[in-house]
This record gives structure tokens, sequence and C-alpha cells, in this order.
């Protein structure tokens, strides 16, 4: 089984560098390991309601919380040389790099999964359907923790 780091971001609004919220779960030889989760106050500190009715992260939320560039060099080191994985990589990916790039910091050649893919379900059909707890959706870390089961067990089938 192949050590990964499960990642999931919300963003505060439509544009891909407004990360509000991540989470991240580490996982070794098929064992979660550790945990990351942390508001982040995205530029300005604004948001737009959608986003807002969707997971619930207000700008009063975030109005202390670090910045990503503030960030990022835990972010980098939790993630260390393994592989992401995402429900829905390419949205979760794109945050990322787009959110570096903000911020002028350098992109790093990150190897991917989807478990988007892999399933062909949203993340809560997919929980259903291969009996994983989903608490919080639209929490990063709870998604994250819910991708990371779910790679486990499309790994497994």
């Amino acid at each position: 089984m192949v050590d990964f780091v499960a990642i999931d971001v919300e963003t505060a609004h439509g544009k891909r560098w407004s990360i509000c919220q991540i989470g991240m779960v580490k996982v070794e030889a098929g064992n979660i390991v550790d945990t990351y989760d942390k508001l982040v106050q995205p530029p300005g500190n604004e948001y737009f309601y959608r986003n807002i009715q969707i997971h619930g992260i207000t700008p009063e939320d975030t109005a202390n919380s670090p910045f990503f560039n503030q960030l990022w060099n835990e972010i980098k080191a939790f993630i260390g040389n393994k592989m992401l994985v995402a429900h829905n990589a390419a949205f979760d990916m794109d945050c990322l790099r787009k959110t570096l790039g903000y911020y002028n910091l350098d992109v790093p050649d990150f190897k991917s999964d989807c478990t988007y893919k892999r399933s062909g379900m949203k993340l809560d059909l997919a929980c259903k359907t291969y009996h994983i707890r989903l608490d919080n959706h639209h929490n990063a870390l709870a998604d994250s923790i819910a991708c990371a089961q779910l790679f486990l067990k499309l790994n497994n089938k």
C-alpha cells in the first residue's frame, strides 16, 4: 500500500486562490497517522454567500486566521514527498496551485490521485456505497478523512 496525504480545501468564493480551510490526513501503511486542519484567511477576507451556505465558514471565523502563505511551510512539511489524494483532485490541486501562485510561492510538482475519478460518485454517495462515515460534509478535515478511507477501500478491491 502506498503512503499518501488526502487533502481537501474549501474556498471563500469563486476564485480558486481563496482557500479558507485546508484539511489533510497522512496515511502510512494503510493507517491514518496524522491530521492537519486549519482555517485560512482568504485575501481581503471576502466571501460569497453561496460558499458560506455550502461550508458554513464566515469572514468572522477567519478574521484572525493566518493567511495561506503564513501556513505554507507547515503544509509543505506535512505533505513531504507523499502523493496527494483528493475527491475531485482537479479542483483541490488547482486551488493549491492558484493559491501558491497568488502568493508568488513555488509550486511543487505534486503527484496526485483522485477518488472521484476512481469511484465516479460524489463524495457523500461514495461514502454511502462503501460504508464510510462522513460527518460534517464540506468540512475540509471531515472530507479529507472520508477521502482517505475511500482511497484505501478502492485500492483494496
